[in-house]
């Protein structure tokens, strides 16, 4: 068994001296069992030492020109050797307990995807209240969020990958589609819950309420299709870091 823990990063060297051996930490999980790993991380035409920095933490580094979180994601898994491919964001750390958890999952043989609730560094009661309300929906609906996803590799292959017409919400896009592969296969899809994933909250301080405003605003009235356009989705492309 290999498993394939991949990083999309763009303009995050920053950040990557933290969560690289964070990451690396919890992949102890999947060494535990005897099963190989690498860490792959995607440089998504970074303009700061995002590529140096993940080289000089040991990781595998791909580069992707084209600025798009699906696109450095599907860059990422086209060169990964693992049975399983476990997606991280460059602003997460995961707990060593999660690849523990994801490491049961994988090694039950019936589940065939999945993700985990995230937890977010802001005690801003209405910042408590989205992630709350994004952790439910999650479960419920069986959606991982973007920053921590876990999906065998022949289905992640076999459903396209991230679908690159979508700018943002192609992790949903995924796992609509997983979930069908799922029944198919008489398998499963879960959240993980017990030890949520420490993402950064920091879109919530480069960003007013306007902006967020503005952001959904533009996805409803659009029906979706300000989705496909990277100017509609400037909270993940403008650059602010």
């Amino acid at each position: 068994m290999t498993i394939s823990v991949l990083v999309p990063a763009f303009n995050e060297a920053a950040l990557l001296p933290q969560t690289l051996p964070a990451i690396r930490a919890a992949m102890a999980a999947f060494d535990a069992r005897g099963w190989a790993t690498e860490l792959v991380v995607c440089d998504n035409n970074s303009t700061d030492a995002t590529a140096a920095v993940a080289a000089a933490h040991g990781a595998r580094v791909v580069f992707e020109p084209v600025n798009q979180i699906g696109r450095a994601r599907n860059r990422a898994a086209s060169i990964a050797i693992g049975d399983w491919l476990v997606f991280v964001d460059a602003d997460s750390a995961p707990p060593p307990a999660l690849f523990v958890d994801i490491a049961e999952a994988i090694a039950s043989g019936r589940v065939l995807a999945g993700g985990a609730t995230v937890s977010m560094d802001d005690e801003r009661w209405w910042a408590r209240l989205g992630v709350a309300a994004w952790n439910t929906t999650s479960r419920v609906m069986r959606w991982a969020a973007g920053s921590c996803i876990f999906v065998e590799a022949v289905a992640f292959r076999a459903v396209g990958g991230f679908d690159l017409a979508l700018y943002a919400s192609e992790e949903i896009a995924l796992f609509r589609r997983l979930k069908g592969q799922a029944r198919r296969a008489g398998r499963r899809i879960v959240i993980l819950h017990r030890h949520p994933l420490h993402t950064s909250g920091r879109k919530l301080h480069l960003y007013s309420w306007w902006d967020m405003t503005r952001f959904f605003w533009r996805m409803a009235r659009s029906g979706g299709r300000s989705l496909t356009r990277p100017d509609d989705c400037f909270v993940w492309y403008d650059g602010r870091r």
